[in-house]
């Protein structure tokens, strides 16, 4: 079989990668466009040019130092979107902290668990968020060090900074590497608790550079982040796809919400927009969706789930984002791998994932022999280059599994390349379960559940679903004597214990599981028993990239 005839494609670019940190590109940036808007927090009417944020983001890396923060140590960032989140994602690249970002919905045992295997010196916190409060929480884990946003230590800490003399900050520059680790973000496998994704400069500020290349940014785009700063999409193909081209961020609210991002649109002139495809049928099917001006918007990005080939022609044609692309990845991977391109027809923009980004390479294997496969053939997507993640945090048993000896990344993912280097991904290999954007595995849920007094067994899975890409199904072997479970009493059970997307929408009662003759528990005969159970073949019908 010819070269030509495999699933293998690689990136070539004219365009170098960058060779430096963050902090670098950043001053870059605002020496070049120091008068340019950088940064719009809508929620709170506050703006910032180059010249100023650059100052700002300085300001906190000086209080940082000041508080003795070293480089290498850990900080965390717990807060919904805001200008506070932005500014600590810079300063702790300039001192060369490790920025550990940690997810909003978080309960306390699942904070405890991330503070604990990342060694977190430093919390910066929001005092709480849609109900949920992180000061009483940082306190149930004995968690000690925190600056809470908005309140007289994030003031303390900024004072601090205008106190210090800059040298510190030169100083510790000095010091810093592109390919030092800058950034743990926890990521969902298919077993046990979540995985520290440990990524550097060179992983994050490059595949920001070539996300924003491939959307044809420059300084006059303005970019609108309705999606979580603490995800990739949000900081690293949001915010340094933007600094990297001197574009604007524009975070419309703290939390997603369809109206205030539709707002923030109009009212900013936003260029570009972003979302995991939950939020652009939410923006779709606003009572007030016609009466917005979304004239600016030229390109976005639809990532985070399986996009609906219906989404996207709707957003492209209905938002006047004709550049929209996919764009497929993984944390690991920082995130982005593939992408659609900007000239790509519309079957290929709404069908596929797009082409092997820049610098980059992908191939797709047979997941027994590991060959690759012939184009069109089914096998998991692998990936390789800059991006892929220095290693799971302190857990080199687990970076093995993940990433062989050759670097390449194993995805988990099933797909295919057509002829030009197109990818589709066909499933998942793996039994990680997207549920609107959000990365949930099914054994910590069933972990959780196992708690229970009535449960003898269960087992969780993914469920097609219209609105989110799928939901969390429970299927639960009650113990002799003990009352069946309904959906709302397993709710009530979780509540409070587990972050609200991971509580299952579906209970099924059952005597037992599918199984293999080896005793393996066919988790694809149960989602394929599910679609019948709960009547979800409209859902399962659609089609996705």
């Amino acid at each position: 079989m010819g070269d030509a005839l495999l699933s293998y494609a690689c990136g070539a670019s004219a365009a170098p990668l960058l060779g430096e940190t963050i902090g670098e590109n950043l001053e870059r940036a605002a020496a070049r466009y120091p008068g340019r808007e950088a940064l719009v927090d809508v929620a709170v009417g506050r703006r910032w040019t180059y010249a100023e944020l650059d100052a700002a983001v300085n300001e906190v890396a000086l209080g940082l130092l000041a508080l003795g923060i070293a480089k290498g140590e850990r900080v965390g960032i717990w807060a919904p979107n805001c200008a506070e989140w932005v500014l600590t994602q810079y300063a702790t690249a300039k001192i060369g902290a490790i920025l550990v970002t940690v997810n909003p919905a978080y309960r306390a045992h699942e904070l405890g668990y991330v503070v604990r295997q990342s060694g977190t010196r430093l919390m910066v916190s929001a005092a709480g968020h849609r109900g949920s409060d992180y000061r009483a929480m940082l306190a149930e884990i004995g968690f000690g060090q925190a600056v809470f946003i908005g309140e007289p230590g994030w003031g303390e800490l900024v004072a601090a900074g205008r106190q210090a003399g800059t040298a510190a900050l030169g100083e510790r520059a000095a010091t810093l590497a592109f390919d030092d680790p800058i950034n743990i973000q926890y990521t969902s496998g298919t077993t046990g608790f979540p995985k520290g994704a440990t990524l550097s400069h060179h992983n994050i500020l490059n595949n920001g550079y070539f996300v924003a290349e491939g959307l044809g940014y420059t300084e006059n785009d303005r970019v609108c982040l309705p999606v979580p700063l603490y995800h990739c999409f949000g900081m690293v193909m949001g915010c340094l796809a933007a600094t990297s081209h001197g574009a604007c961020i524009v975070l419309p609210a703290p939390g997603f919400d369809a109206e205030a991002t539709l707002t923030a649109v109009q009212a900013e002139r936003c260029t570009s927009l972003y979302g995991v495809p939950t939020m652009f049928i939410a923006e779709l099917g606003h009572p007030r969706f016609g009466e917005f001006d979304l004239s600016s918007l030229r390109t976005g990005i639809m990532a985070g789930s399986p996009c609906p080939v219906e989404v996207m022609k709707r957003v492209a044609g209905e938002m006047n984002m004709s550049e929209v692309a996919i764009c497929y990845g993984m944390t690991e991977t920082s995130p982005v791998s593939t992408m659609t391109r900007r000239d790509d027809g519309l079957a290929r923009r709404t069908e596929t994932v797009g082409q092997v980004m820049p610098h980059l390479e992908v191939k797709i294997t047979d997941p027994g022999t590991g060959l690759v496969v012939a184009r069109g053939e089914p096998g998991e997507l692998c990936s390789r280059g800059y991006s892929v993640m220095l290693g799971y945090w302190d857990e080199p048993g687990k970076t093995a599994e993940a990433v062989d000896a050759a670097r390449w990344m194993r995805t988990g993912d099933l797909a295919t390349m057509d002829a030009d280097g197109y990818v589709n991904i066909a499933g998942r290999i793996k039994d990680m379960v997207i549920r609107g954007g959000e990365n949930i595995y099914p054994r910590e849920v069933e972990e959780y559940l196992y708690t229970h007094p009535g449960i003898a067994d269960v087992q969780v899975i993914g469920v097609p679903d219209q609105k989110y890409g799928e939901e969390l199904m429970a299927w639960i072997v009650m113990r002799p004597g003990a009352e069946p479970l309904t959906a709302e009493r397993v709710r009530e059970f979780c509540s409070g214990r587990l972050a609200h997307y991971k509580i299952p929408r579906y209970v099924h009662i059952t005597d037992g599981f599918p199984m293999t003759v080896t005793g393996k528990i066919r988790k694809a005969e149960m989602r394929e028993r599910a679609v019948d159970l709960l009547g979800l073949h409209d859902a399962a019908a659609i089609q996705s990239a």
